[in-house]
């Protein structure tokens, strides 16, 4: 089988280097890629959003299978561009990928049927917005731009200047383009946060391993949010009960919710999850794998990811036995001095093979190019430097040793990934 990857940040690194386990999988090639995906993948230079490029492109290859890795290129309707070009595909439609591409979908789907989230109002006019802000008084408030912003369309408000400030920029300054047209104002949720990707063909559901996230730039879950600056698996405080409950209250009933609105889901959907003294509840959907909670999952799938895939586009993924390794995984994201606001790249990066790897570890490659024998720097967030153990401390360990061998001017990373995870598993 030719397979086409389509994204080229790290969770598109972290697909490839899986599915290159797979003895169907002949041939590998993604676009638009980056300098670490060219080692093991054939690069274009399509753009991830160019629907009609991704189908020339699949078209001049012959790929016998297209996975649709990013946010915007599902939401825009790729998947379904290649449906009627005959590809099969992972990834969900247009019609499903909704569930990510729009926050007010997300929330009213969930209000409509009792999945457990946040309370929130929608709001279309930014006077609006503010009037209910000051009524409800109540801090921090939490001010979500309704479209996609590559991870970073959401705002916490410490007070009422704060939150005007944040509807006045999504709104009127449009900060994140169109998607701030209109805006979600939620309660502030408080407790542990736990990330479970899903694989589902519409019918079963089959959560993958837990993770943990942590979004905020700085240590200390400090500092502005990004698309993420570390990860860990598994998540020590997704208990046997905890899934249990999430799968009973939350995953079942999503897809069910998404069949009967006439959204057949299929691909990989993202349980981003508070575990409130109240219960566990929903804070966002995503419409395919996370980056960088790809990174650590992946790692400890035993299951051939192809064939999961294969089942997922022929509605029988019930019959698929997926099996997953012990252990615990952690990734470091090292990223652009600046990020997640103005960066410098093209910067050499030191302390990398030939395939921009090192031993011991797995360099996953987020924003990175190959030139004239050297990888350099080409986005905010550069490498993910992962790492597996028998225990969370062992990955750690390992994780941040790897880091230690790497250099780039400007280099930026967290220094205290997975020291909550750590917390919870010494209780």
């Amino acid at each position: 089988m030719k397979v086409l990857v389509v994204g080229g940040g790290g969770r598109e690194h972290g697909i490839i280097m899986k599915l290159a386990e797979s003895s169907k999988v002949d041939k590998l090639y993604c676009t638009p890629g980056n300098g670490g995906i060219s080692k093991y993948a054939e690069c274009f230079s399509v753009k991830a959003d160019d629907i009609d490029g991704v189908v020339e492109l699949a078209k001049k290859i012959s790929a016998d299978m297209v996975v649709v890795a990013p946010d915007d290129p599902l939401v825009l309707g790729m998947v379904d561009a290649l449906n009627a070009e005959g590809f099969m595909t992972f990834g969900p439609n247009k019609m499903a990928a909704i569930i990510e591409g729009s926050k007010v979908f997300s929330k009213n789907l969930m209000k409509k049927y009792n999945i457990p989230t946040a309370k929130y109002e929608v709001f279309d006019n930014a006077n609006d917005a503010i009037s209910y802000v000051e009524k409800e008084n109540t801090y921090p408030t939490v001010v979500k731009a309704d479209g996609l912003a590559l991870g970073k369309g959401v705002i916490i408000a410490k007070n009422f200047d704060e939150a005007k400030a944040a509807i006045h920029s999504i709104m009127d300054d449009k900060i994140f383009g169109e998607s701030g047209s209109r805006v979600v104002i939620e309660e502030f949720l408080t407790g542990p946060e736990i990330s479970v990707l899903c694989f589902t063909d519409g019918k079963a559901i089959k959560p993958m391993v837990s993770s943990m996230d942590h979004k905020r730039a700085l240590d200390n879950d400090e500092g502005l949010n990004t698309g993420g600056m570390g990860t860990v698996s598994p998540n020590p405080y997704y208990t046997k009960s905890i899934a249990d409950e999430c799968m009973e209250n939350i995953f079942k009933p999503t897809i069910d919710a998404m069949n009967r609105e006439g959204r057949k889901f299929k691909g990989c959907l993202y349980f981003g999850l508070m575990l409130t003294p109240g219960g566990v509840k929903v804070i966002e959907y995503n419409c395919r794998l996370g980056d960088p909670e790809t990174q650590v999952v992946l790692p400890l799938l035993k299951t051939d990811l192809f064939e999961i895939m294969l089942a997922i586009y022929e509605e029988r993924l019930e019959e698929v036995d997926i099996e997953w390794e012990d252990g615990s995984v952690a990734c470091v994201i090292l990223a652009s001095g600046g990020y997640p606001q103005k960066y410098e790249s093209g910067k050499q990066i030191k302390g990398l093979n030939e395939n921009g790897q090192i031993e011991n570890a797995f360099i996953y490659h987020a924003g990175t190019k190959y030139e004239n024998g050297f990888f350099l720097t080409s986005g905010g967030r550069v490498l993910g430097v992962t790492a597996k153990g028998m225990d969370l401390q062992e990955a750690l360990d390992k994780a941040y040793k790897t880091v230690n061998l790497i250099s780039f001017e400007g280099m930026h990373y967290r220094k205290d990934i997975g020291k909550k995870a750590l917390l919870a598993l010494n209780k």
